[in-house]
């Protein structure tokens, strides 16, 4: 195989570039899913897109696809994708690298003068992040007709409707069921990502094929009390939102970390309280808790019982509580001869280690119709989600590189 490394100058430059596209009120690099800058970066990316020969379209649930055609009209697509979308005060590498290495990897395929077998897609799934409306991964839940009705019901905190978001970006949620893609609609989706955390940098070592995805479920709960005068009131006849709250918060601390598993977290992220004043008895409360782990029955194990004991203690407090499951994805175990072809081709470019990943990804979505493989390259002392989010741009080459190597084998062996 011809040295198929990609052009890192022209790929820096696009990172780059993508990276002024964001709030400037924000701490690092902020490019909320449905925001002004968000929409603007699409518009960048279809362009670059489409400069690249790729041909361009926006399906039902707002994905940006660029397509390239292959030499067998019979075979079914291998998708590169991620996102484009970054947290609050996030990094410029996150999602990014691999929408924008996607394109590279079609500009060093033309540069080579190699035409794929099947055809290829590159996509920037919408909102990947957990958005304003309280769901993450939304194109890729889309693309595959999990967006249910509940779903797109949903506002954020403007008051704007998700359907008509989506719709804004230049969906159609009224054809997303009937576009909807099936199982066996793609031969293979692949995609490159940075750590998001410690492990490849922690060891020094470039490259990591991902071995399986956690599945992540995430609940709303709602805790209603009684508010009263902080000074006047005894702590036996109190029903304080807060505080049995935070008795929950520790409880699902204590479940988690009983499972005695690295792959098991439990995380309560947002919380509001109200009134929210420091001499009066908090009310209500309302927060936001996930669990994560490589086993789905794990998870489902963790989350019912965190319930159940809830709200038997809810009960004895004589405090309301209401649960709201807002997102569930499940985990993927990447196929071992997948998980084969990376390690091999990933082991041409540089040292590669095997490793799973904690957080989630549109692929965890789109193993429901197609098999997923995953290649990652480090973040620097695993911070991620923050502006000091880094992966240099040498890691970065070796990762397309990588990337490279492994679609043109896949695509040459996979029916």
């Amino acid at each position: 195989m011809d040295n198929m490394q990609p052009n890192i100058g022209r790929l820096k430059n696009d990172i780059e570039k993508i990276s002024t596209f964001i709030d400037r009120s924000k701490l690092g690099h902020t490019r909320r899913g449905f925001t002004k800058e968000y929409k603007e970066a699409r518009v960048w990316l279809r362009g670059k897109m489409e400069e690249t020969g790729l041909e361009t379209s926006i399906d039902a649930a707002a994905n940006i696809i660029g397509k390239l055609k292959g030499s067998d009209k019979n075979l079914k697509p291998i998708i590169i994708g991620s996102h484009t979308d970054t947290v609050e005060n996030g990094g410029m590498y996150d999602g990014t690298i691999g929408v924008l290495g996607g394109i590279e990897v079609v500009r060093t395929l033309k540069e080579k003068g190699i035409t794929l077998r099947h055809p290829l897609e590159i996509v920037d799934f919408t909102s990947e992040e957990p958005s304003e409306f309280g769901l993450s991964t939304i194109g890729s839940k889309g693309m595959i007709g999990e967006l249910s009705e509940e779903m797109l019901q949903r506002k954020d905190s403007l008051g704007r409707v998700l359907s008509d978001a989506i719709d804004d970006l230049g969906g159609n949620c009224s054809e997303l069921k009937k576009r909807a893609r099936k199982k066996g609609d793609a031969a293979l989706y692949l995609e490159l990502h940075n750590e998001l955390g410690p492990v490849l940098d922690n060891k020094k070592i470039p490259l990591g094929v991902v071995t399986g995805i956690v599945g992540i479920h995430r609940y709303k709960v709602l805790v209603e009390g009684e508010s009263n005068h902080a000074g006047t009131t005894p702590m036996n006849m109190r029903y304080d939102a807060l505080a049995f709250t935070s008795e929950l918060i520790l409880k699902l601390q204590g479940l988690c970390r009983g499972k005695n598993s690295d792959d098991v977290v439990g995380t309560v992220g947002k919380l509001s309280v109200e009134p929210n004043a420091s001499n009066v008895i908090p009310g209500k409360c309302e927060f936001e808790f996930e669990i994560r782990a490589l086993q789905n029955e794990v998870i489902d194990e963790l989350a019912n019982k965190f319930i159940q004991e809830a709200e038997e203690l809810s009960r004895k407090r004589n405090i309301k509580i209401k649960f709201d499951n807002i997102s569930k994805s499940s985990s993927v175990i990447i196929d071992e001869n997948i998980k084969k072809v990376l390690k091999e081709n990933c082991d041409k470019v540089a040292k590669t280690v095997h490793l799973p990943s904690g957080a989630g990804h549109d692929a965890n979505h789109i193993y429901e119709i197609a098999p997923v493989g995953m290649i990652f390259v480090p973040s620097k002392d695993g911070r991620s989600h923050c502006p000091e989010e880094y992966t240099s741009y040498e890691e970065i080459e070796l990762g397309v590189e990588a990337l490279i190597n492994s679609l043109l084998a896949f695509d040459k062996n996979l029916d």
